[in-house]
């Protein structure tokens, strides 16, 4: 692929991009602490954050980071602009070790790697967009039976996870926070590219914003994201930072282009070679997603004490002790000062 202009100036706002979003998480973090230590904390669904200024700050870099990677697309294809979101998890772990002295356990490490190898590869080998010209297009290809299945699906699998799941295994299980908001994700990028497109097309002279299809997309974007912001502060306050920013980006990247699959039926154009590369992809992804999920079970050495009993918690085993249920939360997954914020 030859490096034009437009193509340096895609790679300098994906790698933009990639520093603002990987250093927003750590900065929202910062935010959710100090908001945690006066106010009821978010990963206990307390929203004193929102009058943390540390937060908003952390917001508004990963608001900076997402425009970047949003205009990053007009001047670069994805091929070279979607692989570089991996760099954030980078940014993110490493801020995480210098700032917040959070650990990762080796495993975690390979499990990062098999990540960030997987998605890319997914990528790399993805389906081309097909070029769309009309919000009115777009909304025909969401009302299609295929993309309704896979809406609905979504929706009910989200209502799912809120009302059975997180109650009873939201702080146990960073799958049940990372999945709402990686499933509400791969609508909101469809959304955010139908919404994208009528703007472009009014800025061009061909407005768009009187049909009423372009407003159903932009509420349809603006739920999503609240959402997903939501339940983004649970997982960041709960869990350790450097094993929420991969499996978010793996979970998140790999909806999002089967969601891309299903709307533009880019199926058709797939070779053979094609569709066995992605599937080792997501294999790949599925390795390191166990590995980051189990690198729990890997405790930090304890001091010997009585009354110790095992248990087994949703599949994953775990060491508890009765008149001290906070032990158990001295493992690498976990944020490592979590017992210190927790509400009264």
């Amino acid at each position: 692929m030859a490096v034009t202009t437009d193509n340096h100036k895609g790679l300098v706002l994906a790698l933009s991009s990639s520093l603002f979003i990987g250093a927003s998480f750590i900065i929202k973090k910062k935010g959710l602490k100090r908001a945690g230590a006066s106010g009821v904390r978010a990963g206990v669904g307390g929203y004193s954050y929102l009058y943390e200024p540390l937060w908003w700050a952390g917001m508004i870099t990963m608001i900076f980071g997402e425009v970047a990677n949003f205009a990053a697309y007009a001047f670069a294809p994805a091929i070279l602009v979607t692989p570089l979101g991996a760099l954030s998890i980078i940014v993110s772990a490493a801020l995480a070790h210098v700032i917040l002295k959070e650990k990762l356990h080796v495993l975690g490490m390979l499990g990062c790697a098999l990540c960030v190898v997987g998605s890319t590869t997914i990528v790399l080998h993805a389906p081309g967009e097909r070029d769309i010209e009309s919000v009115k297009q777009v909304w025909d290809l969401a009302s299609e039976p295929a993309f309704l299945l896979y809406a609905t699906s979504v929706v009910a699998v989200v209502l799912i996870l809120i009302f059975l799941y997180v109650p009873q295994y939201g702080h146990t299980q960073i799958l049940v926070y990372i999945g709402i908001c990686s499933f509400m994700g791969s609508l909101s990028v469809m959304s955010a590219k139908a919404l994208g497109i009528a703007l472009k097309l009014t800025f061009e002279g061909i407005n768009q914003l009187m049909y009423p299809q372009t407003w159903v997309f932009a509420m349809v974007l603006a739920t999503c994201v609240i959402t997903q912001m939501n339940y983004l502060n649970r997982a960041l306050d709960t869990f350790n930072t450097a094993v929420v920013s991969p499996i978010y980006y793996v979970m998140f990247t790999s909806l999002t282009i089967v969601a891309s699959v299903i709307m533009f039926k880019d199926w058709d154009r797939q070779t053979p070679a094609q569709v066995v590369t992605e599937l080792c992809g997501f294999v790949t992804i599925l390795a390191g997603t166990y590995l980051l999920h189990v690198t729990k079970d890997h405790c930090e050495p304890v001091p010997a004490l009585p009354s110790f009993k095992g248990a087994i918690y949703n599949g994953f085993p775990s060491v508890k002790r009765p008149d001290d249920e906070e032990m158990s939360e001295q493992i690498p997954l976990r944020r490592q000062d979590s017992h210190s914020y927790r509400s009264p």
